[in-house]
């Protein structure tokens, strides 16, 4: 790893984090009928704050909650059927009896300024937008005026479209040529400089061969000075690798590429299988950060 000054640290409720001194864990959770490895499984109130309960007892730091599924060739949905999906959920676990739970760190994924808005009203914490506010052009400015972390993901096209559009001539410096543009358009609405971090975007609009190729020089997104979050978890890149068409059945594949990200420097991995990848951070913390 190339030797660079950490990040500032976020400050979120009763926690801070300290970016470079462990791997935080993201969990996924999908309040859709349709992602493409979970899809319906959490999809009801109840059943996404069981499975966020789990997560928060299992290791997780940050939960990740999305009503829209952006699996390559998904539709779009309406924002109000974002709304219903999302914001219930948020509320739940605010007021659940379980403090845990109710003080659990909460991203919502979403790519609209008006679910942002209404799930940090209702109690999210930070806006994961993996069109780094590209879609929704009031997204940034919103982020802005809440004042709230974001996380900002490179893709092309759409989920429909993503995956024809995976030519480039220096993938690697296209991306991050698209992250730091968005940063400075962040910043020049008014997102705090030390509240953005970046996500290459795994599987977004990349081959198999390409996920892994990025995987390879994820150590190249720290010199963007920002928190590096990478989303490996149980994707078709994985599969591939595995012949393994089930994406629940990823889960030692998730696991490897878990430590090819935490080797090069992430300091946010976002999973679907929570317990499992803590064990999973907490020795690839202790090999690559010495913190056994």
């Amino acid at each position: 790893m190339s030797v660079l000054t950490a990040p500032a640290p976020w400050k979120i409720r009763d926690r801070t984090f300290i970016w470079g001194s462990r791997t935080y864990l993201m969990g996924v959770l999908n309040v859709t009928p349709d992602s493409f490895s979970d899809g319906g499984q959490f999809n009801t109130v109840e059943r996404a704050v069981a499975q966020a309960r789990h997560l928060v007892h299992h290791g997780t730091d940050i939960l990740d909650i999305g009503g829209q599924s952006t699996r390559p060739g998904a539709e779009s949905i309406t924002r109000t059927e974002e709304l219903e999906r999302v914001i219930p959920v948020i509320e739940a676990i605010r007021r659940d009896d379980d403090d845990v739970l109710a003080q659990a760190i909460i991203s919502v994924d979403t790519t609209r300024s008006s679910v942002a808005r209404a799930a940090v009203k209702a109690g999210a914490d930070i806006v994961n937008d993996i069109s780094a506010g590209t879609y929704d052009k009031g997204m940034l400015s919103t982020v802005a005026d809440l004042g709230v972390p974001i996380m900002i993901m490179h893709l092309r096209g759409t989920p429909i479209t993503m995956q024809q559009r995976t030519d480039y001539h220096d993938m690697v410096g296209e991306i991050y040529e698209f992250l730091q543009h968005q940063i400075e358009a962040a910043i020049a609405v008014g997102v705090k400089p030390s509240k953005i971090a970046v996500d290459p975007g795994l599987g977004f609009a990349k081959t198999s061969a390409q996920s892994l190729e990025l995987l390879r020089q994820i150590d190249k997104f720290r010199d963007l000075g920002r928190p590096l979050l990478v989303g490996p978890s149980r994707k078709s890149f994985i599969g591939w690798i595995l012949d393994q068409p089930d994406p629940q059945q990823r889960v030692w594949g998730t696991a490897a590429a878990c430590c090819a990200a935490i080797a090069g420097g992430a300091d946010i991995i976002r999973v679907h299988d929570g317990a499992e990848m803590h064990d999973v951070c907490r020795v690839a913390d202790a090999v690559w950060r010495g913190k056994g």
